[in-house]
């Protein structure tokens, strides 16, 4: 039978003898709940953890891009698209592109993810030229302006190539490398790293009665075949990123599952990214309807991330989040944090 390993994440400054650090991070753990599919689990010390296992929970992760994974990093939402659900058609010119990353960044943004297609629930398919025709003018204009890291939010492997030539230098992937063939070939060829996300369908029908029989161990099975998958294509593990896809394919009680197991996806030996940003869910659990106006919100499910030791927090609001990060982790690891 096999056997999960969510390691119970801590940030307390007194650790007991025997902790051990969680992905080499901020957070710490002594204890993990060892789960199976017949809905039984039990905490274990984590020194009784698999010492692969336990190798692959403790292990720093190895900088991506330039970027060490010590602290949480903020990846900036720029969406350069018409009809994306929160900020659709504000940022889709490069002068207005410019002056959006240049305040993310001032406000303490480390990269920064550009897409070109919307892949809010029931959104359609883009054509490839637009696509292109929309990313690489703005990726074009922030490389001469800045020296932030970009990512590609793409599905698809001539807009991830257009892209990378005009200075993209990581692809992130909602269909988690499904949708296109030519995709993960092309990031292996040109030692580009990833980001995988977990997505049950695809954009125009993923909220039709998605299920699933453990939402958290499902889709941990899901990351980890399709991480040995792009293994396999020549993208080495320390170059993949992983992300459970909040909101994609899951309903409100599934993506509060995941918040609750967030950890788990530590076991992959990946970084971990949390893309929760404004997401629908917040607005029902506030009672908040206009996505603009969840900030609140979603700074409460960030600060849950890095509880955890989410790596990676996908963001809307640059500025908000660094200072909630950095009120935190005073409050929490003192000045010194």
């Amino acid at each position: 039978m096999t056997r999960y390993y969510r390691p119970v994440a801590r940030t307390d400054h007194v650790r007991p003898n025997g902790a051990m650090p969680l992905a080499g991070g901020w957070c710490w753990f002594d204890m993990a709940e060892e789960i199976t599919r017949d809905g039984t689990s039990r905490l274990i010390h984590a020194s009784n953890l698999p010492e692969d296992v336990r190798d692959r929970l403790t292990a720093p992760r190895v900088s991506i891009c330039g970027l060490s994974f010590d602290q949480p990093r903020l990846m900036g939402i720029l969406n350069v698209t018409p009809d994306s659900f929160s900020d659709g058609g504000r940022h889709n010119a490069p002068d207005q592109a410019i002056v959006h990353t240049g305040a993310m960044i001032t406000a303490g943004a480390d990269l920064i993810d550009v897409g070109g297609e919307s892949t809010r629930p029931g959104a359609e398919p883009v054509p490839i030229n637009d696509e292109i025709s929309r990313t690489v003018p703005v990726i074009t204009a922030i490389r001469a302006a800045h020296d932030v890291p970009i990512s590609i939010d793409t599905r698809k492997a001539a807009v991830a190539q257009a892209a990378h030539d005009a200075g993209a230098a990581l692809v992130n992937d909602v269909a988690g490398f499904t949708f296109d063939a030519a995709l993960a070939p092309y990031c292996a060829e040109h030692t580009l790293p990833v980001c995988v996300m977990h997505s049950q369908g695809r954009p125009e029908t993923m909220q039709h009665d998605p299920r699933y029989d453990h939402p958290a161990l499902d889709i941990y099975d899901w990351l980890s075949e399709r991480a040995e998958a792009l293994m396999e294509a020549g993208i080495p593990r320390h170059q993949i990123i992983v992300d459970p896809g909040i909101g994609f394919g899951k309903t409100r009680a599934h993506n509060l599952v995941l918040l609750q197991n967030l950890s788990l996806f530590h076991g992959l030996g990946c970084p971990v990214l949390l893309g929760a940003s404004r997401k629908r869910f917040i607005g029902d659990l506030s009672g908040v309807s206009e996505a603009s106006e969840r900030v609140p919100g979603s700074l409460a499910v960030a600060l849950a991330g890095v509880a955890q030791g989410m790596q990676i927090l996908r963001i809307h609001d640059v500025a908000e989040t660094a200072a909630a990060i950095k009120l935190w982790r005073a409050a929490t690891e003192g000045e010194a944090g």
